[in-house]
């Protein structure tokens, strides 16, 4: 069942995973229900619920951060990733971005790491940290910055602004036009696309905030 759903969810998005990933993806919902019992990682706990507002709503997401990046090797830092969405969807269905998922509690991270080792996805990896104190290093930090129900544009981009290397991006994901959140950033920032997202099978507003630093705007 779970299969079919996103399956069907897949082609309306436009993804051709190979099987492999699908697989993978499935997997890692097993896994998330699995942890879930003992970490409280997600409050959706029904199976064909978390396809939806999990995977599924994950997987909007892809398109258009492959257009964002032009489907380069990028660093990708998943802040509050919980228990790793969007991130590891992203590692699993975008090999050639590095996801690095940073959240406060360790548990998280731990689950995180436990994904990536047994899904092999070399490309991901959990640390257990505040995301302020990822402090870009010279020639280091990472491409694109994204969060999923995190916090308020105001604190998603202060907090992680020492991440971004020369030229990043964040990408927030949100629910409803985030119009008073857009309206509180200070000058620094600057919004340059609100992208409408249609996620399969679930009747919600879905939409991806794409913001940089206004010296770069």
């Amino acid at each position: 069942m779970s299969r079919a759903v996103l399956t069907e969810g897949l082609q309306a998005l436009g993804l051709g995973l190979s099987d492999e990933q699908v697989d993978h993806l499935l997997d890692y919902l097993a896994l998330l229900q699995k942890w879930n019992k003992v970490y409280n990682l997600t409050a959706v706990r029904d199976p064909a619920e978390m396809v939806t507002h999990h995977l599924l709503d994950s997987l909007a997401a892809i398109g258009p951060l492959l257009r964002q990046t032009g489907g380069q090797q990028v660093k990708l830092l998943d802040v509050g990733s919980g228990g790793g969405l969007p991130g590891v969807v992203i590692a699993i269905t975008c090999p050639q971005i590095n996801v690095t998922c940073v959240d406060t509690v360790g548990k998280k991270a731990a689950f995180i790491q436990q994904a990536a080792a047994s899904l092999k996805l070399p490309n991901l990896r959990g640390v257990h940290a505040r995301v302020e104190s990822l402090k870009a290093e010279e020639g280091g930090g990472f491409d694109v910055v994204c969060s999923r129900a995190f916090a308020s544009l105001v604190d998603f981009t202060a907090w992680s602004a020492s991440a971004l290397k020369p030229g990043a991006v964040w990408m927030a994901m949100k629910g409803k036009h985030p119009t008073e959140e857009i309206a509180a950033l200070p000058v620094s920032v600057s919004v340059f696309h609100v992208e409408q997202l249609v996620v399969p099978g679930l009747d919600a507003e879905r939409c991806i905030v794409w913001l940089r630093p206004a010296s770069l705007a």
